[in-house]
């Protein structure tokens, strides 16, 4: 009997969950103990009382000072899990995650296409993540082990989108799907198919629409992503203010404006080996910039180096 009630409730697996329902019955499944409500919809028991937290040092960092005030809760039911806007611009300090480490160390590409679009000002408009070319069919596939916490159509331009929340910290989007093989709060590790290419939502022409996120703020995912080597950029990822500017240029690159070209700076960088990295001097360095050779130099500045 419990095997035909499994099947059936399996087949419902894109039902909304709704907590607000009485509880008809309890299944022991390989998965845990699955809760049955009464309007057919269900869950594993082990999610009625998941706080969303995945990575529990930058949780006891947020916590120990009340004055960020940033919420990042599990929501099945809206695509940003904040009911108000964390500016992570505040940030005081400089955030360190693993993005891969012993225990979840695979990385995958979301899917190996090219780029059609970055991160940035686009028409007028900011375009929060990388667009990637594909055929609707193909196979979407997540980046990293995590847990699914959206996965439905959004009216708000995503089309069908999966969001999953990952152990690193991040959360990641992908959007236009024209089929969802994923249900929110289901477990996935890094390159398991969550769904299928498409043109839905506000889009022109199929295409994957992919970005990372931290606590609802965007970044550049290619402060995470090398595209080009289709691999981790650095197992490390350093977190600071500048990174949710909108408009600021990758931490990673060297940019240009007209003939200057500017840095911008990384943990353990010194006057002397930014100096050496873009054959200059350290005195040329500090004209250019109007600092002393004995500056402290903050994690995520800009320097002119020509």
């Amino acid at each position: 009997m419990h095997k035909i009630l499994f099947f059936i409730l399996t087949s419902l697996m894109m039902s909304s969950f709704c907590l607000s329902q009485e509880v008809v019955d309890t299944i022991e499944t390989n998965e845990g103990q699955m809760v049955v409500y009464d309007n057919r919809t269900w869950e594993y028991l082990e999610d009625l009382n998941f706080d969303g937290v995945m990575n529990n040092s930058i949780h006891t960092f947020f916590e120990a000072d009340s004055s960020y005030n940033y919420t990042w809760p599990w929501d099945n039911n809206s695509c940003y899990a904040s009911d108000k806007q964390n500016d992570l611009r505040a940030l005081r300090d400089t955030l360190w995650i693993c993005v891969t480490d012993s225990s979840y160390d695979d990385f995958v590409m979301p899917f190996e296409g090219r780029i059609t679009s970055r991160y940035g000002y686009r028409r007028g408009r900011y375009h929060n993540g990388i667009d990637i070319d594909l055929q609707t069919g193909d196979s979407v596939v997540a980046a990293f082990d995590g847990k699914v916490r959206y996965a439905q159509f959004n009216k708000e331009g995503f089309g069908n989108l999966v969001v999953i929340r990952h152990y690193n910290g991040l959360e990641t989007f992908y959007a236009h799907l024209s089929e969802l093989d994923v249900v929110p709060n289901q477990l996935v590790k890094a390159g398991d198919l969550i769904g299928r290419g498409g043109n839905t939502g506000h889009s022109y022409g199929s295409h994957l629409h992919f970005e990372t996120r931290f606590y609802d703020a965007a970044l550049n995912p290619e402060e995470v992503i090398n595209f080009k080597e289709k691999c981790v950029r650095n197992e490390n990822l350093f977190l600071y203010s500048d990174l949710f500017v909108p408009g600021a240029a990758p931490s990673h690159a060297l940019y240009a404006s007209n003939q200057e070209a500017y840095y911008r700076v990384r943990r353990g960088d010194t006057l002397g080996r930014i100096a050496r990295k873009h054959n200059t001097s350290v005195r040329r360095l500090c004209q250019l910039n109007n600092i002393r050779s004995t500056t402290t130099l903050a994690i995520g500045r800009s320097l002119r180096v020509r």
